[in-house]
């Protein structure tokens, strides 16, 4: 799970940590950019929430790339 992405310049050190945590009895995760998800009633809902969240980053990444805004930019 430690893989790199396209836009990530230079493989660095990676440390896990847990990604869901528990605010005032609701769940939330974290995501790489630095953002709090949720509010989830439960734990596995926040799990389940962080598997859509990367199938969405996944599908918009392939529209980005496909609409040619990559090209516009150069």
């Amino acid at each position: 799970m430690f893989g790199q992405r396209r836009a990530d310049n230079n493989p660095g050190t990676h440390y896990r940590s847990e990604r869901v945590s528990a605010v005032n009895g609701q769940y939330f995760f974290s995501t790489r950019e630095g953002t709090l998800e949720g509010p989830y009633f439960t734990r596995v809902d926040a799990i389940k929430g962080i598997d859509r969240y990367i199938q969405r980053m996944q599908v918009a990444g392939a529209l980005y790339i496909r609409s040619g805004a990559l090209d516009q930019h150069f």
